[in-house]
């Protein structure tokens, strides 16, 4: 049954280019289009690039241009953002960014749409300036957004150039129920952020597989769900790594940023009994242990929700070991 049900989907890679304790901004920048080139080989399907600002731990602030780099080293995977946070940018710059993207690597280049801000209130400011966000913003500038990549806005006195006419697949991402609606609307893709905000998970994918609504390119719902993995050897030895993901929430709950730190043999101490459950609560799509247990795990993940898609996050210190995690997830979906 677990092989059935994985062999049917496909399994992408999200990357948040965190840095690491002890290493510089540009060996992250460096380990991801090593993570893309190492993904891309294990027959991944897509590599996603997700926009944050001002945070110690993570560098894929300029997202278009980490996503032109990673393109560039790489010849077959999908290379897309997971997503742009459409209220920090206009719509004709986002167009023409990834019309450049999809001129320069034909058919490999995705975009993934959200609607959070990727950071703190005050640099949202600093971003958007003096733009106040309504809750009719974002669906008209995804309006907008797709109107600039058709041949029909040819005769329109604002024009993306590149873009214009070009197919650049569109993702939406959503935490609740608002982008599922949204995604059924339009008819859209949908990815849902269960890797860290798992509540709203099967409300939202009832939401929008009830209410999809076909269109010329998408005649059926095709829904995603982000989780975490972290696989090892052994349960032991994964559990370990798990540590740094672990404290890597600790630093969100406690508005504490650092780099991904190393792993610790117990988070015993670390944490206390509160901010335990708390994290458990939001890491509760997290898949850790050997092939045996991360096989059966995720076979039971995809059984309940039907998503057609898995992208898989591993917050894993020691880059090898990453890289490990993924080729273990790889002997999965390919056996």
């Amino acid at each position: 049954m677990s092989h059935f049900n994985l062999k049917n989907i496909k399994f992408s890679v999200l990357d948040l280019v965190p840095i690491t304790k002890g290493n510089t901004q540009q060996q992250a920048m460096h380990n991801a289009l090593n993570l893309a080139q190492h993904t891309e080989a294990l027959g991944y399907t897509r590599y996603w690039i997700s926009e944050h600002h001002n945070m110690d731990s993570l560098v894929s602030s300029a997202t278009v241009v980490l996503l032109g780099y990673i393109a560039q080293g790489t010849s077959k995977i999908r290379v897309g953002s997971g997503g742009i946070m459409l209220p920090n940018h206009a719509p004709l710059v986002v167009a023409e960014q990834f019309g450049t993207l999809a001129t320069l690597y034909p058919d490999r280049i995705d975009l993934g749409l959200g609607r959070a801000p990727g950071t703190d209130q005050r640099t949202a400011m600093a971003l958007r300036r003096d733009r106040q966000e309504s809750v009719q913003d974002f669906p008209n500038n995804i309006q907008e957004l797709q109107n600039y990549f058709t041949n029909e806005n040819l005769g329109e006195p604002v024009r993306a150039i590149p873009g214009e006419g070009i197919d650049i697949p569109i993702y939406l991402l959503g935490s609740s129920t608002f982008s599922a609606d949204l995604a059924a609307k339009k008819g859209l893709p949908y990815a849902f952020a269960s890797h860290f905000a798992p509540a709203q998970l099967f409300d939202a994918l009832h939401i929008y597989n009830n209410t999809f609504q076909p269109n010329a390119t998408h005649e059926k719902p095709y829904s995603m769900a982000c989780v975490n993995v972290i696989a090892a050897d052994t349960d032991e030895e994964a559990q370990v790594l798990a540590t740094s993901l672990y404290q890597l929430a600790m630093g969100i709950i406690t508005n504490v940023r650092r780099p991904l730190q190393p792993p610790v043999e117990t988070m015993d101490g670390v944490w206390n009994d509160q901010q335990q459950a708390m994290i458990n609560n939001m890491l509760h799509y997290t898949f850790i242990g050997s092939k045996a247990t991360i096989e059966k795990e995720i076979s039971e993940f995809v059984a309940k929700t039907q998503v057609q898609e898995l992208i898989v996050v591993s917050h894993i210190y020691d880059h090898e070991a990453r890289k490990k995690s993924y080729a273990i997830l790889s002997e999965i979906f390919q056996a």
